[in-house]
């Protein structure tokens, strides 16, 4: 494996203004124990044991990976070195013992028992960050961020946050308590929250933390046929990795490969180190279950960007051609819940009557299928 490695150890940057602090990549723990294919305990947990070794502190799962192992075996992973770890997880898409889908909670009652689950399942007494996973369409934001205000002055919670928000939802969330850190897709394909999500943070005062920023592994340049992919992984079925699509996003990754071999980096470092170069407010956490790709990952916060380089990343990515894209950013950038009739109240209204004109499908497939990057589908619901 080609690239650079970290020399000098990772730094940390801030999410939000209350003074969370967190390694500048963070590592995302979900395919640990499922989407991607077979597990392999030992070498997940080897691969944390790795992340704190190089300074990837900031550790991301979620109650639904699994269900509830990936919390499990994060727990596992970090007994005895606490206070190493900054700790992020997830509540509020709910799922069955056997892996059904259970709807979307976000009343007060689930919180306090999804957290306390949560504290259970990783075997400590407070998590650092704790997100919303996605906006319950039947709870007022206020409620839900009202009980997860209850969970910080109880000692349970550290920080909280969002995930897939839109901003009149993070506005209203932050009325009710401070919000350290709002949680989406983003990554040289998935620009969409440049539009409006990152300027309202950033009015805010809140953090931004990039999951899939190597675009579900596509930007890695190591996906070249379906072949590539474990039998059981859930890509195979992704719209981005299907027929025209997939051959589309390859030319895109092939434009990228050619831009990181002149800089002596993997494709992987590169793409990481453009979503490491949007801001010092922005945290990549991409994800991997082994610890030579960790190792390749981390090695992105040595990848120096000049101004012509970005300029010439921000070409490959203005292509609709090659991407497919199949609607406007503006039409999704507003956040995934703004469909949804409690998500962001009126403003979200107004939202979906602009969104709707020419787009040939419903507000909610807009917001879940065909964003940048050829056919960006259903995977928005598992990050």
């Amino acid at each position: 494996m080609s690239g650079v490695s970290v020399s000098e150890g990772i730094e940390t940057r801030k999410l939000g203004s209350r003074g969370l602090e967190v390694s500048q990549i963070g590592l995302g723990c979900m395919g640990m124990s499922e989407f991607y294919g077979r597990a392999d305990e030992g070498e997940a947990i080897a691969t944390i044991h790795r992340a704190l070794e190089l300074g990837v502190s900031f550790l991301d799962t979620s109650d639904m990976y699994g269900p509830f192992t990936n919390e499990k075996l994060v727990g596992r992973a970090i007994a005895g070195r606490r206070d190493e770890v900054v700790l992020a997880t997830k509540f509020g898409n709910v799922r069955g013992p056997n892996g059904e889908r259970l709807g979307i909670r976000g009343d007060a009652e689930y919180v306090r028992q999804a957290c306390d689950a949560s504290l259970g399942r990783l075997g400590v007494d407070h998590i650092d960050l704790y997100y919303q996973h996605r906006v319950d369409p039947n709870t007022p934001i206020e409620e839900t961020v009202g009980a997860m205000a209850e969970l910080v002055e109880a000692g349970k919670v550290r920080y909280l946050g969002l995930s897939e928000a839109a901003p009149a939802t993070i506005r209203r969330a932050h009325v009710v308590h401070p919000i350290a850190a709002l949680q989406t897709e983003y990554s040289l394909w998935s620009r969409d929250p440049e539009v409006e999500i990152l300027p309202t943070l950033r009015e805010l005062g809140i953090g931004f933390v990039a999951y899939s920023p190597l675009g579900r592994g596509f930007l890695s340049g190591r996906i070249r046929s379906l072949d590539d992919l474990d039998p059981e992984d859930f890509r195979r079925q992704n719209p981005r990795f299907l027929g025209a699509n997939f051959e589309r996003n390859l030319e895109l990754v092939e434009q990228v490969r050619a831009i990181a071999d002149e800089k002596h980096v993997t494709p992987s470092q590169l793409a990481l180190a453009w979503v490491l170069s949007r801001g010092d407010d922005v945290v990549p956490i991409p994800g991997t279950k082994r610890r030579g790709y960790l190792k390749e990952n981390a090695g992105a916060v040595e990848v120096d960007l000049t101004e012509d380089d970005l300029e010439r990343i921000g070409d490959v990515q203005e292509h609709p051609r090659r991407l497919g894209r199949i609607r406007t950013r503006r039409a999704c950038a507003r956040g995934s819940d703004r469909h949804r009739p409690h998500a962001g109240g009126a403003a979200d209204a107004a939202h979906r009557r602009r969104a709707r004109p020419g787009l040939g499908r419903s507000v909610r497939s807009d917001c879940h299928r065909g964003r940048a990057g050829a056919g960006r589908g259903e995977d928005r619901r598992r990050g």
